[in-house]
């Protein structure tokens, strides 16, 4: 659920990888409709698994495989399977979480030659993934394939998983999970059977929050599971990156305008962009909190209200800020900010220009 590491060394998350967690909330309909699908022998040969970054859908996907792939799945009522719950200590599941079950291929973005993360999936991750899935199934019964995130295949990989869909081997199964279902080709979604999946409530956001970070506070939860817009990955993501300390500093940058503390914007500004051992998550995560606030101020206004401040110095600001714009205006802001993380990342620009010259363009529609 979460982004994976950039650098080649594990890092310990005190939540469990899509492989590992065995538990699924808030999809209930969409594991009724693979099951449903299976039992009815009428399972396609590829599933397009679509919905926001960090709500489960990964783990769907390997929650399915290790499914297929445990042989005897047991019975309900009427001797058939209810759900798609394994036992996580039989072998064949075991096999699949630990990455070592023959009739499954995962793949990801790999490592470049620096031991950093690819920005995207390449044909190299994909090649030998049409012969895989044309082998006889070794252990009887499927053989799986999980592409997370199909989206963030690069065009010569998208091509070598067309040919595979466009001939699909018998007795396989071929798992796309896709944040973007859009950026994929047409030729691929129209080849796989569509299952979207949707945020999960803030309710289940907060109660999965006090399981695998239980020292948050509850008002802090509740924050983050809003910021979040319904994704447990972004919320945890968030949480571990500091992201309501630097909301609050954004906000009390925002509180101030039209007048703007430049001083305070070059502190904040260098501490975002400043890179360290961990990465870069502060300014991934401004970035982030910076178009989040932008949308919602936007829908704010398009609907006359809606959403809470969630710090001190917000309350009553998006009502100030489009009293002195007009949403027309927003809209060109938000765009321009943008505009300027994106380019950031494209041709390598000064970060901490890009976080100043954001704030610089909102103080400059307020005046």
């Amino acid at each position: 659920m979460a982004r994976r590491p950039e650098k080649e060394e594990a890092v310990a998350l005190p939540w469990p990888a899509p492989r590992l967690n065995p538990r699924l909330i808030g999809h209930a309909g969409a594991e009724a409709t693979l099951l449903a699908a299976l039992t009815a022998g009428k399972l396609p040969h590829a599933w397009l698994i679509a919905g926001p970054r960090g709500i489960g859908k990964a783990t769907l996907a390997h929650r399915f495989a290790r499914f297929l792939l445990a042989g005897d799945p047991g019975g309900g009522l009427f001797g058939g399977p209810t759900s798609l719950e394994t036992d996580m200590a039989a072998p064949a599941v075991h096999r699949v979480a630990a990455g070592g079950h023959a009739d499954l291929r995962v793949v990801e973005r790999s490592l470049g030659d620096r031991g950093r993360l690819r920005s995207e999936i390449v044909v190299e991750d994909v090649r030998g993934l049409g012969g895989f899935m044309r082998l006889t199934p070794a252990e009887g019964g499927w053989r799986v394939a999980i592409i997370d995130a199909a989206d963030e295949m690069n065009r010569n990989a998208a091509n070598a998983v067309l040919k595979i869909l466009e001939e699909p081997p018998p007795r396989s199964v071929l798992l796309l999970v896709a944040h973007a279902p859009g950026r994929l080709l047409p030729t691929i979604r129209s080849r796989c059977r569509r299952l979207n999946l949707h945020a999960l409530t803030e309710d289940a956001v907060v109660g999965l929050m006090a399981d695998y970070m239980p020292g948050t506070a509850a008002d802090e939860s509740r924050a983050l599971a809003r910021l979040a817009d319904g994704s447990i990955g972004r919320a945890l993501e968030l949480s571990r990156a500091g992201g309501l300390e630097l909301y609050r500093a954004m906000v009390d940058l925002l509180a101030g305008l039209p007048s703007l503390d430049i001083a305070a914007a070059h502190a904040f500004a260098d501490r975002v962009a400043r890179r360290t051992e961990e990465g870069d998550s502060d300014y991934r995560t401004v970035a982030f909190l910076l178009d989040w606030w932008l949308t919602s101020l936007i829908r704010h206004g398009a609907a006359g209200g809606g959403h809470e401040a969630l710090v001190a110095r917000e309350a009553g600001l998006r009502e100030r800020l489009l009293a002195a714009a007009g949403l027309d205006r927003w809209m060109q802001v938000w765009e321009k900010v943008a505009h300027l993380f994106a380019r950031a990342d494209a041709v390598n620009l000064d970060r901490k220009q890009v976080v100043l010259g954001s704030f610089l363009a909102l103080q400059a529609v307020t005046r």
